[in-house]
């Protein structure tokens, strides 16, 4: 099997390749036209490369003069296989570092296309290195090593993690005018190489309509830190963006009852919600204290789900409530003592983040689902699998990549971005 460039006009080309289907099966024929056309993407992508390629002349890199050493040639990886182009390579009359006008505009990463590199980047964000090296084999007929894999990943997460702070990002087409904007925060733990399970952190921003359906929602996170300032300090700023965009729009903090959370999220927010769905476990554990045991079974079903009911629809509900827990403290049984004093103390550091009536009556959310959601599906089901343990950069990356994914829309401006700005060794060039 063999291709061939035939015919040129302008920037098209003709290509021409010899396609071999006598295999029996449909699956062995298949694969074979796989392979022609990873041999005609192999020579287009040549062609596209060299497009990118200087003629020789001299050229200003960031104002520096550098004049070509002639061309050599380079292996590069792309979607259909790895390819040699022969490229000019410049360097200054001090000599020094070699520059490649080739790969610095068509913004290649390490050796990969941006199109290959978007692709196994993609996919690690979900899968580790081998399963990623068995999909391409599987599903492009490419062989890919893991170590590569990962590096390439590794690169484009840091872009992730820093060039990506200065880029625009703008949001989807809406459905619907944004009536409330909910901000929440929250933590789930990552095993690391040299220190142990530490807290890597989720937030997110989600719109809501009048009715109170979800627009969107953005996603962030951050590798484990000591003292989580850095990733506050990013999310804050994401929620100032968002504020210049939706300026007459309320703003919920939504989150569990960690100080932390609610030290970050009440400067930035008009309204604090605590999480209903926390509140209504220690009103679970306050009456499995008031009417323990099998045979009070039902008076502490009704219990429950009449207190339940009068938190969610019941101005002041959170208060009175508070307030029967503490009466009740005088009665229950001494060990059950702990348990109420346990769903009492939360109440009484929380009560004032209860005001559940006013947002179900103007149909704004009241639960932190969202968010915890983001811990399980942003940082458990990658970094939590079966021996994983992690070093600051790779969960930084892994971490970074998918909160972009996850983000409608992100991925894609993410990589026009790079096209657009290249990365940071990337360069401006001027021709002589």
């Amino acid at each position: 099997m063999a291709a061939q460039v035939v015919k040129r006009i302008g920037n098209k080309l003709v290509i021409e390749v010899e396609l071999d289907l006598s295999a029996e099966s449909m699956l062995d024929k298949e694969e074979a036209i796989r392979e022609a056309v990873n041999l005609a993407g192999s020579l287009g992508t040549v062609e596209a490369l060299k497009s990118f390629d200087t003629k020789g002349e001299p050229i200003l890199v960031d104002g520096v003069k550098q004049t070509s050493k002639g061309e050599c040639a380079e292996t590069y990886e792309c979607p259909y296989g790895d390819v040699i182009v022969a490229r000019h390579v410049y360097q200054t009359s001090k000599g020094g570092k070699t520059f490649c006008p080739l790969e610095n505009d068509a913004r290649l990463i390490l050796n990969s296309t941006p199109a290959y590199a978007k692709i196994i980047s993609f996919k690690y964000a979900q899968n580790g290195g081998n399963a990623v090296a068995r999909d391409m084999l599987e599903s492009n007929g490419r062989k890919v090593c893991p170590v590569y894999v990962k590096k390439v990943s590794d690169f484009v997460g840091e872009v992730a993690q820093y060039s990506g702070q200065d880029w625009t990002f703008s949001m989807p087409e809406l459905s619907d005018e944004v009536a409330s904007v909910s901000v929440g925060v929250d933590g789930t733990c990552v095993q690391m190489v040299e220190s142990g399970w530490r807290e890597a952190m989720t937030g997110t921003i989600g719109f809501f309509d009048k009715q109170g359906e979800r627009l969107h929602t953005m996603y962030f996170g951050a590798a484990p830190e000591y003292g989580k300032a850095t990733f506050f300090e990013k999310m804050g700023a994401e929620v100032i963006k968002v504020k210049e965009l939706f300026p007459s729009s309320v703003y919920i903090g939504l989150a569990d009852g960690a100080p932390e959370n609610w030290k970050f999220l009440e400067p930035l927010t008009g309204r604090s919600v605590l999480d209903f769905y926390h509140a209504a476990e220690y009103v679970k554990l306050a009456a499995n204290a008031i009417h323990p045991g099998s045979r009070n079974k039902k008076d502490r079903g009704d219990w429950l789900a009449d207190r339940l009911h009068r938190l969610k629809h019941k101005h002041g509900a959170a208060k009175r409530l508070l307030n029967e827990l503490e009466e009740e403290l005088m009665y229950v049984q001494q060990k059950h003592v702990e348990d109420l004093e346990k769903a009492a103390t939360y109440f009484r550091n929380n009560y004032r983040r209860m005001n559940y009536a006013r947002q179900v009556k103007e149909n704004m959310p009241i639960g932190s689902g969202v968010t915890e959601a983001a811990c399980k599906e942003l940082i458990k089901q990658r970094l939590c699998g079966s021996g994983m343990r992690w070093k600051d950069a790779g969960a930084a990356a892994v971490i970074s990549i998918r909160s972009i994914r996850l983000t409608e829309g992100k991925w894609k401006q993410f990589w026009n971005n790079i096209i657009e700005n290249g990365c940071p060794e990337h360069k401006i060039i001027e021709k002589l």
